[in-house]
């Protein structure tokens, strides 16, 4: 089945198979949150990424393999309503943004930061800080050896637009150039966006909308 990053919450998940890593996406709680649970082909080790809601749907989709850690993009509690659920039943390790960590009320065993890597298996990720949807949002950037870069945006970069700033400017701005510098400067058009909610989208579907985006302010 073609991987179409379409899915709906009640619905079954959507699976990306990479050469090196599958990337299964699901849809959950009453905000439609994505939920990316990825398994590295090589040795079967799982991450989570965002335990947002409805710890049954998660844990059945990690099944009786478990995983070894859950990253959480940012604080909103959209993105981790499921996060002590998940964490109890598989002990896994938390990670999350160092400047978002102090936000989410279960315990963080990594603080993040800008160009750490996060492993899963044999596969690395690295992280990308970026601020103004809050102030420790993290996006991980999977840089695919066989393929293009793929990257999990949380809430800054949606197709059409980047994350809610609510309406301050300075807070746009920020955010618009951290995704600006840290995402569209340095990863080609071909790079697979995974946001927190909805629709994929690549980062060429959106660049030639940078400056529309700067414009109108949001």
């Amino acid at each position: 089945m073609t991987y179409s990053g379409a899915v709906k919450v009640g619905g079954p998940a959507d699976v990306h198979e990479l050469a090196d890593l599958m990337i299964s996406k699901v849809a959950v709680g009453e905000m439609n949150n994505n939920a990316y649970l990825l398994r590295c082909r090589a040795t079967g080790e799982q991450l989570l990424i965002d335990a947002a809601a409805e710890a049954d749907t998660l844990l059945g989709l990690i099944g009786d393999d478990g995983i070894a850690s859950v990253v959480t993009t940012h604080r909103h509690g959209d993105h981790w309503g499921a996060l002590a659920a998940v964490v109890e039943a598989t002990g896994a390790r938390t990670d999350a943004g160092a400047h978002d960590a102090e936000g989410i009320p279960v315990p963080t065993d990594v603080l993040v930061e800008d160009g750490d890597t996060v492993t899963v298996g044999r596969v690395t990720l690295t992280a990308r800080h970026l601020v103004g949807h809050t102030p420790g949002s993290i996006a991980l950037v999977y840089d695919d050896p066989h393929g293009h870069p793929h990257v999990f945006t949380g809430d800054c970069l949606f197709p059409g637009g980047v994350g809610n700033t609510w309406g301050d400017p300075k807070a746009f701005v920020r955010l618009l150039d951290d995704v600006e510098e840290k995402l569209f400067a340095r990863l080609p058009d071909e790079t697979w966006v995974y946001p927190g909610h909805g629709n994929d989208t690549s980062l060429g579907a959106e660049r030639p909308h940078l400056a529309e985006w700067r414009e109108r302010g949001w």
